[in-house]
């Protein structure tokens, strides 16, 4: 009776710590996420894509110019969504939280500077010369 006893004890002491060790392992393999990143054209889009795919533990990205925001698939059990942000700056684009140093958004071609107003007016066309 003994021997039955101690058996289901240490059963119970198995299970109860692997419950526990399950409960702090809450990062997703497949998690998503979406926030807003600034940007005004096609060549934005595929800076900003790499700089996210580049990142290890991310799997998929894109990035919508007219909304501004990046679509996420990331493993977070190897990256956090700090560390792609910070890639995104990094390649010279304003996220929130994470500002492109001058320095990463001169690097940007002159066409994709949108920080100045003039820029992005030409970009929506305001502008563009109108054809009759």
């Amino acid at each position: 009776m003994k021997k039955v006893l101690f058996i289901f004890s240490l059963l119970l002491i198995g299970f109860s710590a692997q419950s526990q060790e399950i409960e702090t392992v809450k990062k997703k393999k497949n998690a998503k996420a979406a926030f807003e990143v600034n940007g005004i054209c096609g060549m934005c889009k595929k800076r900003i894509e790499m700089a996210a795919l580049k990142t290890k533990g991310v799997k998929f990205a894109i990035w919508d110019v007219k909304t501004h925001q990046i679509n996420l698939i990331l493993d977070e059990r190897k990256v956090s969504l700090n560390t792609v942000k910070q890639n995104i700056a990094n390649v010279g684009h304003d996220v929130k939280d994470f500002t492109a140093t001058d320095e990463a958004y001169s690097s940007v071609h002159p066409c994709c500077k949108y920080r100045d107003s003039k820029i992005v007016l030409d970009h929506e066309g305001t502008l563009k010369k109108k054809k009759n």
